[in-house]
């Protein structure tokens, strides 16, 4: 006889999980006490979005469901960017909430909230837990939806008396991952489309990769001299100075880029839905006719045809078509070998940082510095703004699991991450990098980074402006400013009061030793960068944006 509180542990013990990340609530008292006595790592949190942003961040670089547990009604409702993020991203994550008694729903008791529908358009599965002896086999089942065709968050509700009911159950055993892998009728047609085409381009996004996959495409790229960009925020996808290397494919994608994927006869999607953002609204590639013929490999059916009709649907996992891939070759040297070199080319003059920009602050000399100090396996978080586009463009990603950032453009999620891929990895240096207004969206998990020692360095860009929506502002409403300005704390200083490390630069030469010292001090740091609000672009200022330049 065990509690369902136990019988949740158990069934995330069976299922390989080693840590969760939680803020503790009355609700779900029964699996805190369970969780004294297992080898869980419990991960406690500030607030209940960042510990769901966690949970998405280790489903992100995993590939293993993250797990994060938070109470009721409020609880759940803070936790809700992160499930959205998760749904966006198509990461795996489980949310478990404590949920009122059962006796006393469809009364609004104290933070009733009925999850199926709160939940229902963002998750992939709710489902609440009424009855302790289906534990096993419903937590069991979290896991292979999670993780099997498009991954997403799974919202699971605990009604706080089930936890604690006695009950004899089945031992849980671990879910069963689901692979699907392309036919030899569909590879087949892909090698006669490209046997045929004339200016051809590969896109690799999405999740359900490894580092065995990402390197058996690139192997298979070189071999094909095939040109490579990766969608949005996926840049990890792909060693960027890889020969086939033309960019990333996203928001500001290198207008010689775009016009060469506009202007190409065949597009291979791998492993990404190529939304709103990576496609430049739908221009990149039209929906719901393709300009190119369209070869698109996604591991879930219902997204295949779905926007954009293809040539060739490939129902398979990225990692299933990487390994089928490889195994191909041309039958002569492809005609568009010259072309991949040229937009590589391209692609390096793009991302050489400018020497110059307003201000005493120079990004650009920053960014060149960075290059040259940071390990091929450094892993970079941010969250969203107009300050992401200087690590976004200018750092070049040459290591698979070396990103974690946010496609749905979540402000807030630099730090959670950064703080789950150190837990994850602490051998590994991790950089968050942050705006100001994004930053404080979920400042306070800075203390869990210190409470767990996890030292990882932030970098804060300080412009006193929420950057990206000014931008627009500029541009849609010249010199009608509104809204967008901030006032913020001494963000060192803020960094010492929770026993951090602090670090404030006011002049492009103050950066390197700055970042020296914040990684030889053994704490968790922050560096706060003096950014001018004119550096709004690595090309454009705020006063040329407003003019219409």
């Amino acid at each position: 006889m065990k509690t369902g509180g136990r019988l949740i542990v158990d069934a995330l013990e069976a299922n390989g999980v080693e840590r969760i990340f939680c803020v503790p609530g009355e609700s779900y008292l029964a699996v805190l006490d369970a969780l004294h006595d297992s080898p869980i790592s419990t991960i406690v949190c500030r607030q209940e979005g960042g510990a769901a942003m966690m949970a998405d961040c280790e489903g992100r670089l995993t590939g293993r469901p993250g797990i994060c547990f938070v109470t009721r009604g409020p609880g759940a409702t803070n936790a809700s960017a992160g499930v959205h993020i998760a749904r966006q991203d198509s990461n795996p994550m489980i949310l478990f909430i404590g949920q009122i008694a059962r006796g006393i729903r469809e009364r609004e008791a104290f933070q009733e909230v009925d999850y199926k529908r709160f939940f229902g358009d963002i998750a992939k599965w709710v489902v609440e837990i009424d009855d302790a002896r289906r534990i096993p086999e419903l937590v069991t089942r979290a896991f292979a939806v999670a993780t099997s065709g498009r991954p997403g968050p799974v919202v699971i509700a605990l009604p706080e008396d089930m936890l604690t009911d006695e009950v004899e159950a089945p031992a849980p055993l671990p879910f069963t991952p689901v692979e699907t892998r392309p036919g030899d009728a569909e590879m087949a047609a892909l090698q006669s489309l490209l046997e045929q085409a004339e200016r051809p381009f590969v896109i690799l996004g999405g999740t359900r990769w490894s580092e065995t996959a990402v390197g058996q495409m690139c192997a298979a790229l070189e071999r094909w001299s095939l040109p490579v960009g990766c969608s949005f925020r996926r840049q990890a996808l792909c060693d960027q100075l890889h020969a086939s290397y033309a960019g990333d494919v996203g928001i500001g994608v290198n207008p010689k880029l775009g016009k060469y994927i506009r202007e190409s006869d065949l597009v291979l999607l791998v492993g990404c839905r190529f939304g709103e953002m990576p496609s430049s609204d739908y221009t990149l590639l039209k929906s719901p006719y393709p300009d190119q013929k369209l070869v698109h490999v996604y591991p879930d059916p219902h997204e295949l045809g779905r926007v954009y009709r293809p040539t060739v649907a490939i129902n398979a996992t990225p990692a299933a078509f990487a390994e089928a891939f490889s195994a191909t070759s041309p039958a002569r040297t492809p005609a568009w070998a010259n072309r991949t070199e040229q937009l590589h080319q391209d692609y390096l003059e793009w991302s050489t940082p400018p020497a110059s920009g307003p201000g005493k602050v120079l990004m650009g000399p920053i960014m060149a510095h960075l290059e040259t100090v940071l390990a091929e396996d450094a892993i970079i978080c941010n969250g969203a703004g107009n300050f992401a586009t200087w690590m976004h463009r200018f750092h070049r990603h040459r290591r698979y699991g070396t990103q974690s950032a946010p496609t749905s453009g979540t402000m807030g999620y630099g730090l959670p991450a950064g703080v789950a891929a150190k837990h994850l990895d602490p051998q590994r240096e991790v950089i968050v990098w942050a705006g100001d207004g994004d930053f404080l969206m979920h400042g306070q998990e800075f203390a869990t980074a210190v409470q767990y020692g996890l030292p990882i360095v932030v970098v804060i860009l300080n412009n006193g402006i929420y950057g990206t929506i000014r931008m627009h502002q500029e541009r849609d409403y010249p010199g009608r400013v509104s809204g967008t300005d901030l006032t913020n704390p001494d963000f060192a200083a803020y960094a010492r009061a929770f026993g951090g490390h602090g670090e404030t630069v006011n002049e492009t030469a103050d950066f390197a030793p700055a970042f020296e010292r914040a990684r030889k001090s053994g704490k968790p740091a922050i560096i706060e960068v003096k950014l001018d609000p004119e550096a709004i672009t690595p090309t454009r200022t705020l006063s040329q944006i407003r003019e219409g330049k």
